[in-house]
């Protein structure tokens, strides 16, 4: 785990000795993970647009053909959300209002009511045999998580409270629908605050992914930590070849 750990920080002192990027570059870069990240965040859910299909909704606002309604909604969500990463990350803290924020912006074209609020029913997971907190129980569950954060903060390394903070929202699970991405969104609302780039999940990682995160419900924390630095690492990877090519 130090190993690439090690490697994501070297990679973070390329990319930080090309600072300050013009403002033109940072536009760039932004709208780059814009669409890479929404598309395979809202991939790994079922999503059927394609990256390509994904630009095209988010930057002409044009519909695809023979694609769901809610496909084209969860795109312009998760794309108003981004953007709020980018004004959280001037700040140091996260709060339980962010995390609502994040989850009310993607959510509220597929169900207004539920945007941004804690589920009132109970919820079954597909493919797992985690069972999610009973809906009681999430507003003092989220209170501890909320707590914890400046904790978890200043005793791991960026990259691994990033996972931490993802780990713990999705096994919370506060939202009726929606808690992968908002997790998703968390996390690099953190590695952003600390100065990394977004990191980016491809949908053909999705086993690996799921597999990972099931383990931590069986309190093993070790493997999603190491898949959730890979990606880390990749996508740092990828934001210093934009940046030098």
């Amino acid at each position: 785990m130090k190993d690439i750990l090690k490697k994501i920080d070297s990679i973070k002192e390329k990319i930080d000795a090309h600072r300050p990027l013009d403002a033109h570059m940072v536009k760039q870069l932004k709208e780059y993970f814009r669409i890479g990240m929404t598309y395979t965040s809202n991939a790994l859910e079922g999503n059927s647009l394609t990256e390509t299909e994904t630009k095209i909704v988010i930057e002409d606002g044009i519909t695809i053909g023979g694609k769901p309604v809610k496909d084209h909604l969860e795109a312009l969500g998760h794309s108003e959300a981004y953007d709020l990463l980018f004004r959280l990350a001037k700040h140091s803290e996260i709060t339980e209002a962010n995390i609502k924020e994040l989850h009310r912006l993607f959510y509220y074209r597929i169900d207004e009511d539920q945007a941004g609020k804690y589920r009132k029913q109970k919820v079954i997971i597909t493919g797992t045999d985690f069972i999610p907190p009973a809906p009681e129980k999430i507003k003092d569950l989220m209170k501890t998580f909320v707590a914890s954060i400046p904790d978890d903060r200043s005793e791991n390394h960026p990259v691994e409270f990033a996972a931490i903070l993802h780990r713990k929202l999705v096994t919370v699970h506060p939202f009726i629908d929606g808690n992968g991405r908002a997790a998703r969104l968390l996390m690099n609302l953190a590695l952003l605050q600390a100065g990394y780039p977004v990191a980016i999940i491809p949908p053909i990682l999705r086993r690996d992914y799921l597999d990972t995160l099931n383990i931590t419900h069986k309190g093993d924390f070790t493997p999603f930590r190491k898949f959730i630095a890979g990606v880390c690492y990749e996508s740092a990877k990828e934001y210093l070849r934009l940046l030098e090519g």
